[in-house]
């Protein structure tokens, strides 16, 4: 299971349309809607400062919430639009969507190495070149990894790690279905540049030797 699922707190809107969503938001609040489930739609507001901090942070269409509103059951949440003022760019009004526990969602999950301490690669200088340190996979909402866990301890330099070199978390799997990279471990910079220069060495010696 996932750490900590981060809470949004909303108020209940009282009144609908758009009268009480234009009040909302002369009052420093964005309107939203919480829809899904069995049970009926909810009409929200959630502090401007607190919804821009979230959007600016990204991932907002794929962070799961634990949204609470004050008389309400605390819910897991999705946000599945985000309108936006045409002149700003600035939110008007959000939609959420309740997520059962068997739900399946796109959520991005963090990458852990471990191992590097001993990895022959590190161990010679090589160095951990992260391509991606978060991976976009399909998960059930009730049973979210808090991380992907990769194991490098025996990797050397040159080595490089797909998806299909990790072990998911069960009942996970990429969005993606390409053979993607992850990592991989490249020679430190000062080899790289001895190599270059030695095949530049090489290269002149066989272009001399074409000419004699």
């Amino acid at each position: 299971m996932a750490g900590e699922i981060p809470d949004l707190i909303a108020s209940e809107r009282t009144g609908t349309g758009k009268g009480a969503a234009r009040q909302a938001r002369r009052d420093g609040l964005v309107p939203g809607i919480v829809f899904g489930g069995d049970t009926d739609p909810l009409p929200i507001n959630i502090p401007f400062n607190v919804l821009f901090k979230r959007l600016k942070a990204g991932r907002f269409k794929s962070t799961l919430f634990n949204l609470k509103v004050e008389g309400q059951e605390d819910v897991r949440v999705i946000c599945r639009d985000v309108q936006r003022d045409v002149v700003k760019d600035l939110p008007t009004h959000v939609d959420f969507m309740r997520l059962r526990r068997t739900t399946k969602i796109n959520l991005f999950i963090p990458v852990e190495f471990v191992g590097e301490e001993v990895a022959p690669g590190i161990k010679k200088g090589g160095v951990l070149t992260v391509v991606r340190p978060e991976i976009e996979l399909v998960v059930t909402a009730g049973d979210i990894p808090e991380k992907v866990e990769i194991d490098i301890s025996a990797l050397n330099i040159g080595d490089i790690i797909h998806i299909s070199d990790v072990t998911l978390p069960e009942g996970a799997k990429p969005t993606i279905d390409r053979d993607f990279v992850i990592a991989n471990i490249s020679a430190p910079s000062g080899l790289k540049a001895s190599d270059d220069e030695e095949e530049g060495e090489a290269e002149e010696a066989a272009a001399e030797g074409e000419e004699a």
